[in-house]
């Protein structure tokens, strides 16, 4: 039994607004006022807007040595001297949320500011009050 008529527009509409959907996100506009806030050791060291194209070098004593760049609305890091590099194989980050972590030298990139509501997934919970009693 083949596919009626209706099933392939059905099919072609959802691959369409897949489609659409996927290039939406992925060449949207990045939005203002988002900014990289860097720390070590969990205190801020820096505030960097990803509307401005820059490159900043992280070097202090006994943590070695990175390099952030910041162009096109991201922000990934470009080089560090630590051992294993996770950090620079790490995509570039541009939404609210999203990190880059050496744990070698103590650094962390999270992105901040924008819209918070882009999420992924939404997920709900109880409250103690809502809790479920059984019936009977």
């Amino acid at each position: 039994m083949g596919l009626k008529k209706n099933d392939k527009y059905f099919m072609i509409l959802s691959l369409t607004a897949a489609a659409s959907l996927f290039l939406w996100q992925r060449y949207a506009k990045p939005q203002e006022g988002v900014m990289a806030v860097v720390e070590r050791n969990g205190e801020i060291i820096g505030h960097y807007s990803l509307d401005d194209g820059q490159r900043i070098v992280f070097e202090e004593e006994g943590y070695g040595r990175n390099v952030l760049m910041i162009r096109d609305g991201k922000a990934y890091m470009e080089e560090a001297d630590c051992p294993d590099k996770l950090c620079v194989k790490q995509k570039p980050v541009e939404k609210y949320g999203e990190s880059i972590i050496c744990l070698p030298h103590r650094l962390v990139i999270r992105i901040t500011g924008g819209e918070a509501g882009d999420t992924d997934a939404v997920v709900g919970a109880l409250k103690l009050s809502d809790e479920i009693k059984p019936s009977g």
